[in-house]
């Protein structure tokens, strides 16, 4: 656990890796996937130009026309491909739509960014240990939907993050990191959330260096 005396700053953890997270001439390619705001895809684009994260972000997919995603990478100059999965038959059409977008873009590791769709065994075997996911919870506690209203219906007194590996069975890989935040009195939805989200922001770069470290080896 590390800490800078802010009580939601609770970070578990090992250091970020030593060596390049991914083959020494080149950076790890990344593709993120997101379906709102997009605070956690600007996060990891910053991390790209401005941290410590050894990594480009490639592309942007996003499910939903004129979402805040799109318009932060509009801004921040990072390429954006709009898959309405309105538009397709089922999961399993909308998945093979974004592996061959992926791999159009020479992407290496994809990043659930907030995208709000399960996705299917046809992209997660595409991409064997090469999806991570962040969720707003301490998993396994509070899987699924509205993660920050379960938690508040709980009474909890602490709730968080965690970043994972994508596996079939729904928020429940392999944990790369998590973060606590405690519930103060006080809370509601929108101020929780907030204060999860800004975690999210710190952990899920790590996560993704955690990742890619791992497929090197």
């Amino acid at each position: 656990m590390s800490g800078s005396g802010d009580p939601s700053d609770h970070l578990q953890t090992v250091q970020w890796p030593s060596s390049q997270p991914w083959p020494e001439h080149r950076p790890v390619r990344l593709g993120l996937m997101a379906s709102g705001d997009g605070s956690n895809f600007e996060a990891v684009v910053r991390a790209c130009r401005q941290g410590p994260l050894r990594a480009d972000v490639a592309l942007l997919v996003v499910n939903k026309p004129e979402c805040g995603a799109m318009q932060r990478a509009d801004r921040l100059g990072v390429p954006v491909q709009l898959l309405d999965h309105r538009l397709f038959a089922s999961r399993e059409a909308l998945d093979q739509a974004l592996i061959e977008t992926f791999r159009s873009a020479g992407v290496d590791l994809i990043v659930m960014a907030g995208w709000m769709r399960i996705v299917t065994t046809v992209l997660i075997e595409a991409f064997p240990e090469r999806l991570v996911n962040i969720h707003p919870s301490l998993l396994p506690s509070f899987r699924g939907v509205d993660a920050v209203g379960q938690a508040l219906a709980a009474g909890v007194r602490l709730t968080g993050c965690t970043a994972h590996l994508v596996t079939p069975e729904v928020d429940a890989g392999p944990v790369l990191v998590q973060a606590a935040v405690p519930l103060l009195e006080g809370d509601d939805h929108g101020s929780l959330a907030a204060r999860i989200h800004r975690q999210e922001h710190r952990i899920l770069p790590l996560a993704i260096a955690l990742a890619a470290a791992r497929l090197r080896g």
